[in-house]
């Protein structure tokens, strides 16, 4: 691996523990983003030559932290700014004190960190802005081509967010167990949005908006090292996974949707599927059963199938009905009518009240989050009408 390669990776993995710790020490979101970049300078300046330090988040968060107190004094003219050999010597005091640095707070400098991102006074999509901005440490270049919208805007809506969240007096104490509970929920929420910005793509934008498919689950993958017991992290992982895993078969060569029983299943990516149902079965031993391990269970019986009609239709029916207990929605519905359709050889309408079964579907459809999703509902519906229409049905 080549320097920059190394280093690139380096920094990408380090960046959340960074700029949690140096947002807890400053408590303003643009002073630590700001120190973190500094800190990242120095990083390409000082580790091709000596190497890369024992703990890299160690090493960021102490010379950032320095960086930038250096810089509010000189600013205040209190004290002048030190040399620069000083600050970034790694072979000096700062790798001394980078190891003395307390990594049990990491965990809930990340949290914190994710939660501040995802605060409640925030429209989703201001929070999957920000914690692309500042969590992942996209461009904001970046995340407005993702959004399809010009930079300019792009950053009025993270510099928004910023200040939304400095107005609403975000606590930085470690978070208690209640408050814990309630954080983890909240981003896992958030990493859901970003994920399906990217995964209710189509057409054109389908590639442009991969990206942010794949930062989900790096963020995902992430949650779960800081709560590897929790089963519905390990749910919301093993779903993304599953999911993205189809990506390469999910369009045509015009870009359009391509159903899941016509979709090429040697295309699937194996690799993402294996770690996907080993994570899904490790969450369900647990019995604390919950929608992402639901949905993840889902997509663990169309992935495990070999061919269309080896589907476990059975079985994926009465997740779903587990599911529109969990999380009852117009979508739910529909994929369950899917499932029984699948069971018993036409499209079901609940107790015989076709009319009604059909308003419901198109309801559905009007709540489509994207026309991608509303094209994608009307294809399964179409299909289903004519298949139980058809001669021997």
């Amino acid at each position: 691996m080549t320097d920059s390669a190394w280093i690139d990776a380096a920094l990408t993995s380090a960046r959340p523990q960074a700029v949690g710790a140096l947002l807890r020490y400053f408590r303003n979101l643009d002073t630590a983003e700001e120190a973190f970049q500094n800190a990242c300078l120095r990083a390409l300046k000082n580790w091709p030559q000596h190497g890369p330090p024992r703990d890299p988040a160690a090493w960021l968060i102490m010379v950032g932290r320095n960086v930038a107190i250096d810089e509010v004094r000189r600013s205040s003219k209190q004290q002048a700014l030190p040399e620069d050999d000083v600050i970034s010597d790694l072979d000096d005091a700062e790798e001394k004190l980078a190891e003395r640095l307390d990594g049990s707070h990491y965990r809930d400098d990340i949290l914190r960190l994710l939660f501040i991102c995802c605060h409640p006074d925030l429209p989703a999509t201001q929070q999957i802005a920000l914690a692309l901005r500042i969590v992942s440490g996209l461009t904001v270049k970046q995340i407005a081509r993702a959004f399809l919208v010009s930079e300019a805007a792009m950053e009025q809506r993270i510099t928004r967010a910023k200040a939304r969240v400095a107005s609403a007096g975000v606590p930085f104490e470690t978070p208690g167990a209640v408050d814990r509970s309630e954080r983890l929920a909240a981003v896992a929420a958030m990493i859901y949005l970003i994920f399906n910005e990217g995964y209710s793509a189509s057409g054109e934008t389908s590639e442009i908006r991969k990206p942010l498919c794949e930062e989900a689950i790096r963020l995902s993958r992430l949650l779960l090292r800081l709560f590897q017991s929790e089963p519905e992290i390990m749910g919301l992982t093993a779903l993304l996974l599953l999911q993205h895993a189809r990506a390469a078969a999910r369009f045509d060569a015009d870009g359009e949707i391509v159903l899941l029983d016509d979709q090429d299943r040697s295309l699937w990516n194996q690799k993402l599927i294996a770690e996907g149902l080993a994570l899904i079965d490790k969450a369900m031993r647990h019995r604390r059963s919950g929608p992402y391990q639901v949905q993840a269970a889902i997509a663990a019986l169309h992935a495990r199938a070999a061919r269309p009609e080896d589907t476990d239709w059975a079985q994926i029916d009465l997740l779903y009905g587990a599911l529109e207990i969990m999380q009852p929605s117009p979508v739910v519905t529909l994929n369950r009518a899917v499932a029984v359709s699948k069971v018993r050889g036409a499209l079901l309408m609940r107790l015989g009240r076709n009319e009604e079964a059909r308003v419901a579907f198109d309801r559905a459809i009007a709540l489509a989050n994207t026309s991608a999703e509303a094209a994608h509902i009307r294809t399964h519906l179409d299909r289903l009408i004519r298949d139980s229409t058809a001669p021997g049905t």
